[in-house]
């Protein structure tokens, strides 16, 4: 049995390359993705579904709730990292990488403190897990995901740097450990209309 990671729908934001504050919903083609995501893992037969508290994983997340008959628990710890003052501003206007930052940026989160809550998270979510008859649904955000498969999952730097994880994208890991990748990264249930955008950020 597995655990299966969700990143969130598009957001406005999202496509547009800005540091989303917290309280950003999902674009209509967000929603449309969460949708198909949601009837892609009806097959799968979950047997629990945990997400992100923030707006645009719950709306989400609710759309599988809806789907597999799951009812739907949140937790903060699956939060993406919090960039302070800089939510809110233009990625590309910055001038810097604000996701490589290892300090705190004001009124945010550093590195280690993220990768500390990451770990937080994933710890609960294997616990989790172990009290269910099937797959765990977990539905969160770019960053928190690329952290997961750093850590627990074990990848190399040099597969995940530069990675675009795409909205509503599919990564399956499994529940034990090393918790090996048996799925990678997949939007193979969107449609035309409703494609991830590779341009868009993936983080804040």
């Amino acid at each position: 049995m597995t655990i299966i990671l969700v990143r969130h729908g598009a957001t406005a934001l999202n496509v547009a390359r800005v540091l989303q504050p917290p309280d950003t919903p999902l674009s209509a083609s967000g929603l449309a993705q969460a949708e198909a995501v949601a009837r892609a893992l009806v097959v799968l037969r979950p047997a629990g579904l945990v997400s992100s508290d923030l707006p645009r994983a719950m709306l989400t997340a609710e759309a599988i709730a809806r789907a597999t008959g799951l009812s739907l628990s949140t937790t903060p710890l699956l939060q993406e990292r919090n960039f302070g003052d800089l939510r809110g501003r233009a990625y590309d206007t910055l001038g810097f990488d604000p996701l490589t930052l290892v300090h705190a940026p004001p009124g945010g989160e550093s590195a280690s403190d993220f990768e500390s809550r990451v770990a937080q998270a994933f710890a609960l979510l294997v616990q989790r897990r172990a009290g269910l008859a099937g797959p765990l649904v977990v539905v969160t955000h770019g960053l928190v995901i690329r952290a997961m498969l750093a850590g627990p999952a074990g990848l190399a730097p040099a597969l995940l740097e530069g990675l675009h994880i795409g909205n509503t994208a599919v990564t399956v890991l499994a529940e034990g450990p090393p918790h090996a990748v048996q799925g990678f990264n997949s939007t193979e249930h969107l449609d035309t209309g409703s494609r991830d955008d590779p341009r868009a950020l993936v983080g804040g």
